[in-house]
């Protein structure tokens, strides 16, 4: 039954997305071109939630075990943030789309969406075969 909250959950994420033209590669376009808000205004949405989330988490979530859930510190290695968002804004620029609409572009019947996120699924096996070796 969990599971199902869950991908309730995840449908009305994607619905919410595709409808407000988050997935739109026009409205990206538009947004790193300076012409709309209109993804300035959704971010900052996001991270306004994402804010209020983490710090709800901190305080009182707990995980699937019963335990408090914990944020580990902050790394503070300036290389792996500047090689990480190279590698993001390059994926980001090259398909049209972040990890996220990824998902609601393929739920939308955007089919070269799955060649994509075959691809990002790869590129984090890769990762994860490499990690130890990276400057983290």
């Amino acid at each position: 039954m969990r599971q199902l909250v869950f991908i309730v959950l995840g449908v009305l994420f994607g619905v919410v997305m595709y409808k407000a033209e988050a997935a739109s590669w026009f409205r990206i376009y538009e947004m790193f071109n300076f012409q709309s808000f209109h993804m300035y205004g959704f971010m900052g949405s996001a991270l306004v939630v994402g804010i209020a989330g983490v710090q709800w988490m901190k305080r009182s979530a707990k995980n699937v075990d019963g335990e408090q859930v914990t944020v580990a510190p902050k790394q503070k290695s300036v290389t792996r943030y500047l090689v990480g968002g190279i590698f993001f804004g390059l994926g980001w620029a090259l398909v049209g789309a972040c990890p996220g609409p990824m998902f609601v572009l393929l739920g939308a019947g955007v089919l070269p969406m799955l060649i994509v996120i075959v691809s990002a699924l790869f590129g984090t096996f890769i990762y994860g075969l490499l990690k130890d070796k990276l400057p983290h």
